[in-house]
């Protein structure tokens, strides 16, 4: 059999709309477990790049790979909340299988089209994307490329999205705490009271000189609430009584809350909840633990109180995703 020159070296044709052939080059990674490495159109350039392949010299240099290595060493550690990093590690580990060893230029509007038309999880590609779209920001201030992100300036390019919506009536929420024990009743009340996210309302301290102080872990913003103004609170507090622990919620021999304990607590009281009331099953097995934060929301006097409560930057994001209690109009005759 004969030997090629340049083993694992590989050509693949397409042909575009207009009817063109196009040849490009690639890399064979089959038996390796990995994606075939894009070697570009013009062949003594993928010759080099053989070369460095076939030589285990790194090939990074010009790729997006090397701008995904540096943003998820230098960026990724840098946001505080940690469902944040672990929701842009996975994100940032498709981005990479699909377009980490392509060049920049190679990287089109079409290209990102077709990356979102094949995704299966079409809201999930959006995010991964949106991911992609900070790590060229931070490459052209690195240095990396000089090139705009190819989708700048284009509207309505991403697949369309619609706003989950769902209302946590007080039936449903009834029957959530009916089931559910203290340490869930106490993170219920305190994120529909405050509108927390739920890593805030685990995480709260208690309260010094009367004041409930709080630094959203999402948007970095400082808050507080007093907490005499609010019958819920004070309840928490009273009922917590002397128990050694910094952070409001707790167990009652004093040990911190994790996200694993509550969501344990929560499916288990959807479950009982569900069978004690099958009118309500199919919506109580639609409810999340986060939509607490909705129902906060919908608790407000109004739209501007739910998205000052909420601390969004935008009367739009908190009509659009979170209140679902329709506006109260008044007749004129």
């Amino acid at each position: 059999m004969k030997k090629s020159k340049y083993p694992r070296l590989r050509s693949k044709s397409y042909k575009t709309v207009g009817g063109r052939v196009l040849t490009y080059y690639v890399y064979d990674m089959r038996g390796t477990g990995k994606s075939d490495v894009r070697l570009g159109t013009d062949y003594a350039s993928a010759i080099e790049q053989w070369h460095k392949l076939h030589n285990d010299i790194p090939l990074s240099i010009g790729r997006l790979q090397e701008s995904i290595d540096k943003w998820r060493e230098k960026i990724l550690p840098a946001y505080d909340n940690a469902e944040t990093r672990k929701s842009y590690e996975k994100q940032l580990a498709n981005v990479e299988a699909a377009f980490g060893q392509m060049a920049w230029h190679e990287v089109t509007l079409p290209v990102l089209r077709t990356y979102l038309d094949l995704r299966t999880a079409k809201i999930q590609g959006n995010r991964e994307l949106s991911v992609l779209s900070i790590v060229w920001g931070k490459a052209r201030l690195w240095g990396m490329t000089a090139l705009p992100w190819p989708a700048a300036g284009v509207k309505d390019w991403k697949n369309p999205e619609q706003g989950r919506e769902f209302e946590v009536t007080d039936a449903l929420f009834a029957a959530i705490y009916e089931q559910a024990d203290q340490v869930l009743k106490d993170c219920l009340d305190i994120a529909t009271s405050t509108g927390m996210r739920i890593t805030d309302a685990r995480t709260v301290r208690m309260p010094v000189d009367g004041k409930l102080r709080f630094k959203a872990g999402k948007t970095g913003k400082w808050a507080y609430f007093e907490v005499a103004q609010s019958p819920v609170l004070t309840a928490l507090i009273e009922r917590r009584g002397n128990v050694d622990c910094v952070m409001l919620l707790c167990t009652s021999t004093g040990r911190p809350v994790s996200m694993g304990m509550l969501r344990g607590r929560y499916d288990a009281a959807r479950i009982k909840a569900a069978a004690k009331h099958p009118k309500l099953a199919d919506d109580l097995r639609a409810m999340y633990l986060r939509d607490s934060r909705k129902r906060a929301a919908d608790l407000a006097e109004d739209m501007e109180s739910a998205s000052k409560l909420l601390q969004h930057s935008s009367l739009k994001l908190t009509e659009n995703h979170y209140r679902t209690k329709p506006t109260k109009l008044k007749a004129v005759r």
